[in-house]
């Protein structure tokens, strides 16, 4: 991907991530009604509303490129350019009236992801990154803490029930006594804090990569580390994260290998 269409992409992205911050704020204040999917997860028309207002924007910068969104699935090839889109990350949160919820922009080249737009409209923040550019939070440059240790390590989890039957749950619960204190911030709101430094990993064993692709160019970008919970580079199949400061990172990885 050459210079130009980065930039193009990355102020695409961006623009759409503002348009979804739009719809998503206008039902905010309304309120919805709440449909479920096949899953069992809720969806809303604010949903629907913000991808397809993110899919208007993408596709006029980027023709070029498919898009693969939460709510409408995949348009066109799942090679080249893919754009990963999850209008409203965090339905249920919406729905209960708690700010944890965002939309997540992301944009694959082949097998790289390299480039993503974490909005959190009603929280307040915007972070965004693309690959070799650093991370940024509403134009201030991030990046993670210096924490090398673990017992200095603050720790956050998100969605982790399927790890509480994985052989690895005792491993977790040492490395939660060995640091230093422990957190559930849970969706977009912890890689936020990871970035930033004021977190130092974060732990989820249920996830889509919908929900994190773009938070993993993000906290690249910031200087940290984000793998599976094997230590797998993310990919369109990743269902869960291991991300951290390096230092942490490989600690608490060399801990909950298999």
């Amino acid at each position: 991907m050459t210079p130009d269409i980065a930039a193009t992409a990355l102020a695409a992205a961006r623009d759409a991530a503002a348009a979804a911050a739009e719809v998503i704020r206008h039902y905010w204040r309304r309120g919805v009604e709440v449909e479920l999917k096949s899953d069992a997860t809720p969806v809303t028309v604010a949903d629907r509303e913000a991808e397809q207002a993110i899919r208007k924007i993408l596709q006029a910068a980027l023709p070029q490129a498919s898009i693969y969104g939460e709510e409408f699935g995949l348009d066109g090839e799942r090679g080249g350019l893919l754009w990963l889109v999850d209008p409203l990350d965090g339905t249920k949160s919406f729905v209960r009236r708690t700010p944890f919820f965002s939309t997540q922009i992301a944009l694959m080249d082949g097998d790289d992801l390299v480039l993503g737009v974490s909005s959190a409209p009603v929280y307040g923040e915007t972070m965004w990154a693309s690959a070799g550019e650093g991370a940024w939070l509403d134009g201030e440059r991030v990046r993670v803490a210096a924490t090398g240790e673990m017992s200095a390590a603050s720790i956050s989890t998100g969605n982790i029930r399927t790890l509480t039957g994985d052989s690895r749950w005792d491993a977790l619960g040492a490395l939660i006594r060995d640091s230093n204190r422990i957190r559930g911030y849970g969706d977009f709101c912890h890689y936020h804090l990871l970035a930033r430094g004021s977190l130092d990993l974060v732990i989820e064993s249920d996830v889509n990569i919908l929900d994190v692709a773009a938070l993993a160019v993000i906290v690249r970008e910031a200087g940290g580390v984000f793998t599976d919970l094997d230590g797998a580079a993310p990919g369109l199949d990743t269902r869960s994260v291991l991300a951290g400061t390096p230092a942490i990172h490989a600690q608490a990885l060399q801990r909950l290998r298999r």
